[in-house]
């Protein structure tokens, strides 16, 4: 691949806004962080406005503008608020779940800014600077040989595996949310960036386009639309043996029982390659100086095969995450310049967090 610079004084605006939520964390280690100050949700939509397109207008949801810097935050602040409400709960309690990364982030952040500790199963293939946050935030990390995301049901691997046989073992111990099966992913979506959505485009959509994770927000998302006008759900999936993190192919996994509920709002996914992704990766960064993650990389690529069949209208586009715990994927797969990595690995450094 090639690697373009793309410093720009626009750029550089950007790097400080990813900044925000590395300051976030900072406060959570330092006990600065108030229960008060844990807002989820609201995030900004952006147009597209470099990316050559013919037919669709492409709109970004920027979802690393929530505190904690990924869309994990909401399904993650609405599972630990109901279990509490439900009195599941409680501070003599330690939160455990399995994760491929930005959720064990979320969890990690609004766990301990609640006063829970926190433990997070994850599998090895995890980028370093995902682990690295979480241990910077005092939490457990526990690693297990699986694929980058945990599968579910035949053949679920060690990652939920471990994470539900402590919790089995030790039930007044631990509390286990379940990303995977419980119902507030898909509420927090649903009564969340569903609302937000259609009201920041005056419900002028047509498309929605989203990655398969746990299937909270393509679902939720998804249904809320669908109640409102014709709109078209798009799920983007990654190519069996995949880097792209947070994402599933649901020929190497079932289906999680999120996703597998209300299958039926889908109306159609996309398998992107590890290189069309990171392609995108890099066409975003170049047009529009944003530095985005690998699956809002893979959801770009759907909406371009989109433009290619010569739909048309206004497009929706969740983009999940930023750069920062990238880089090293970024570097492997040559994706970005290294003075950009360099840049982001500053950002992310134990002397930035500390």
């Amino acid at each position: 691949m090639r690697c373009t610079k793309i410093r720009t004084e626009q750029f550089e605006f950007n790097i400080k806004k990813i900044d925000n939520w590395i300051l976030n964390i900072d406060k959570i280690k330092s006990g600065k962080f108030i229960r008060d100050e844990l807002k989820v949700g609201n995030t900004p939509i952006v147009r597209l406005e470099n990316i050559d397109t013919n037919n669709l207008e492409l709109y970004a949801k920027i979802e690393w503008l929530n505190p904690f810097g990924s869309i994990k935050d909401r399904a993650a602040y609405w599972m630990i608020k109901i279990a509490e409400d439900k009195g599941i709960l409680n501070k003599n309690k330690t939160v455990i779940e399995p994760t491929s990364g930005n959720m064990g982030i979320a969890l990690a952040c609004i766990s301990m800014s609640l006063g829970y500790k926190f433990t997070a199963v994850v599998p090895q293939a995890v980028s370093e600077e995902t682990k690295n946050l979480i241990r910077l935030l005092g939490a457990e990390l526990l690693e297990t040989s699986d694929d980058l995301c945990p599968r579910v049901g035949k053949g679920t691997d060690q990652c939920i595996a471990l994470a539900k046989g402590i919790v089995n073992s030790f039930p007044n111990d631990y509390f286990m949310p379940n990303q995977y099966e419980n119902e507030a992913n898909f509420l927090a979506h649903y009564n969340g960036t569903g609302p937000e959505i259609f009201n920041q485009m005056n419900g002028n959509i047509d498309y929605f386009i989203t990655g398969i994770g746990t299937g909270g927000t393509v679902t939720g998302v998804g249904a809320y639309l669908k109640e409102r006008k014709d709109v078209k759900i798009i799920a983007a999936q990654p190519q069996p043996n995949h880097h792209i993190q947070g994402l599933r192919n649901l020929q190497e996994s079932d289906k999680p029982a999120i996703l597998s509920k209300r299958f039926h709002v889908i109306d159609d996914i996309l398998t992107i390659s590890d290189e069309e992704a990171f392609r995108a990766v890099r066409l975003i960064a170049e047009k529009e100086k944003l530095l985005v993650g690998p699956s809002s990389g893979a959801v770009l690529a759907a909406a371009l095969k989109l433009e290619e069949k010569g739909l048309k209208g206004k497009a929706v586009l969740i983009f999940a995450d930023d750069a920062l715990k990238y880089s090293s994927v970024y570097r492997q797969f040559k994706v970005l310049d290294e003075e950009t990595l360099r840049s982001l690995e500053e950002l992310i450094s134990l002397q930035k967090v500390n």
